[in-house]
């Protein structure tokens, strides 16, 4: 390579071929491999617990019934929770 990519990664996982160059993204990764669910759900009798804030910030548009990803097809009125969940309806139009 001619170096223009190059990284110090500083920080990984053992057992593991994430690595990053914050600490901090390496502790949030090491949750993907435990039990740890910092992020919990407020709702009245949901017991939902995230790994990630982004992870429950799409659990609590279930309860709002948020769907900020609308399709801009004439005529289609899907909406999704998520960039990708749209990217994936857009398919069935082409």
């Amino acid at each position: 390579t001619d170096g223009l990519y190059s990284r110090n990664w500083a920080y990984y996982a053992p057992g593991c071929k994430y690595r990053s160059v914050r600490a901090s993204n390496l502790d949030r990764h090491k949750r993907t491999h435990s039990d740890e669910r910092l992020y919990a759900c407020t709702e009245i009798d949901c017991e939902y617990r995230a790994a990630q804030s982004g992870q429950l910030e799409l659990h609590k548009c279930m309860h709002s019934g948020e769907r900020p990803y609308a399709c801009d097809e004439p005529g289609c009125e899907y909406s999704a929770t998520t960039a990708g969940s749209l990217t994936t309806h857009k398919r069935t139009h082409s």
